[in-house]
């Protein structure tokens, strides 16, 4: 009895890097955007309150995320802009743009992480409520979203670290000019022809005789 060894399909070998392709690319652009979006939101939020004494009395303070450090929000937008950055280069610009966006989700976590026992803000809050440059926040207290700026950055970088390792097999912006950077060239207009009956009135217009030889 003979045995027939069957030969895998060439688009069988293929089906796999194009499908894990597809799916960190669906993963990298969901993760991006939506970390962008919950690191800018937990700017915006409050991140640390306390008191001030003022006039033998405490006077509440409040400080936002942005208040107290600037750099999350910041590097959310430029996060932001390299994901959309990484699908217009190619090959040492693509690795290039995908290693910003990654280190734009490293540097929100740190700077978030930082800013979660923060009290500056506060502390010059509460010296312009007292009129001395010395005063300083009394009671202080933290909130939760420092750590969700922080988990905004760390889609972040994941985003960036699925760039960088499936990167290559993801789509470029526009598909009009080759890998070598010479455009395609444009496919040729058929010939006229000679018996159409718009070929022949356009023949008369000439003042051509469209039967002659």
């Amino acid at each position: 009895m003979e045995y027939v060894t069957a030969v895998p399909h060439p688009r069988t070998e293929a089906a796999g890097p194009a499908r894990s392709g597809r799916r960190s690319l669906g993963l990298a652009l969901l993760s991006g955007a939506l970390g962008a979006a919950i690191a800018l939101l937990a700017t915006r939020q409050e991140w640390s309150h306390g008191t001030a004494s003022v006039a033998g009395g405490d006077f509440p303070l409040t400080a936002r995320g942005s208040d107290v450090t600037g750099v999350p929000a910041a590097l959310a937008i430029v996060g932001l802009a390299a994901l959309v950055a990484v699908f217009a280069v190619r090959r040492a610009g693509r690795v290039a743009v995908a290693a910003l966006l990654a280190l734009s989700g490293a540097g929100i976590i740190a700077a978030a992480l930082t800013g979660a026992s923060d009290s500056a803000a506060l502390d010059d809050q509460a010296a312009q409520a007292a009129g001395a440059t010395s005063a300083t926040v009394d009671a202080l207290g933290h909130t939760a979203w420092p750590y969700v700026a922080a988990a905004g950055g760390a889609l972040i970088l994941l985003a960036g670290l699925l760039a960088l390792r499936y990167g290559r097999r993801w789509p470029a912006m526009s598909g009009r000019y080759e890998r070598s950077g010479a455009p395609r060239p444009r496919r040729t207009a058929r010939a006229a022809d000679p018996e159409r009956p718009e070929e022949l009135w356009k023949a008369l217009d000439r003042g051509e005789d469209p039967t002659g030889a």
